[in-house]
């Protein structure tokens, strides 16, 4: 092992022992760390981008490094689903209560920081395909951006697309400063008669675009996780698709699979 991997397992035990607590400024690169670990100077700041890389300190310039703050946590389970169900039909004053970022986040509604974008767009093949709708077909798309107020970076970025035609009955759910909407999609959909019966979630991993990575604030190293989701209605129709990109470096995905007994 390199010297500068030494000098860095050595930082991050240091700091995970709690030494330097969050948001604190470590020793200065010379004279203190350089003189601690008899180095160089080129060898501490090779350790430190190491855990740079890693999100485990942060270099502001002019200032020094410092232990990087711990993302606020999304813990994103399969039950938020029946959750949402379970208050689509509730009144207006209890459903502005809480949503589902709120949820996964165990934030308030004044900790976020929400900001909706509409446009109609065409159904290209791959969406068309899952709508079980011709190429070209016209779609609501609707870009949604939340963030803790305290960070600069979205917990996701999301992307929901729903049938024009199918939505414009209702013409509230084509303005996006309804948005945040008490109750969410599940709500909106109820708008219009629709009911739920089940929802697909697809994921996969890869890493980030460029722009994802600067959006979401992604550290070298950190891929996202991509969740395609599918919402199909009690009569078996696809009524809504969304594609949410989630920063592998903050999101915990938990999955609760109930088994009939014997």
């Amino acid at each position: 092992m390199a010297k500068y991997e030494k000098i860095a397992d050595d930082l991050r035990i240091r700091i995970r022992a709690g030494e330097w607590l969050p948001g604190g400024k470590l020793p200065s690169e010379t004279p203190d760390l350089t003189g601690h670990y008899k180095t160089s100077l080129p060898t501490i700041r090779q350790a430190l981008g190491v855990l740079a890389a890693e999100g485990v300190v942060d270099k502001v310039h002019g200032r020094g490094n410092f232990v990087r703050k711990p993302r606020k946590l999304v813990v994103r389970t399969n039950q938020r689903h029946q959750w949402e169900k379970d208050r689509a039909r509730l009144s207006d004053t209890t459903r502005r209560e809480t949503g589902a970022t709120e949820h996964d986040t165990g934030l308030t509604v004044s900790d976020l920081v929400f900001s909706a974008d509409f446009q109609k767009v065409e159904a290209n093949e791959d969406l068309a395909h899952v709508f079980g709708v011709a190429p070209g077909t016209q779609l609501l798309e609707r870009i949604y951006r939340t963030r803790y107020q305290e960070e600069d970076a979205p917990f996701n970025l999301s992307h929901s697309y729903l049938v024009y035609d199918v939505v414009k009955a209702n013409p509230e759910l084509l303005d996006p400063s309804t948005e945040p909407w008490p109750g969410g999609t599940q709500n909106q959909l109820f708008t219009i008669g629709i009911e739920l019966d089940r929802i697909d979630e697809h994921l996969t991993a890869r890493p980030p675009t460029a722009e994802e990575a600067e959006e979401l604030g992604l550290r070298a190293g950190v891929s996202v996780i991509v969740l395609r989701k599918v919402s199909i209605d009690t009569g078996g129709r696809v009524v809504e698709v969304s594609d949410v990109t989630l920063p592998g470096d903050r999101t915990e995905l938990v999955f609760t699979t109930p088994l009939n007994r014997w």
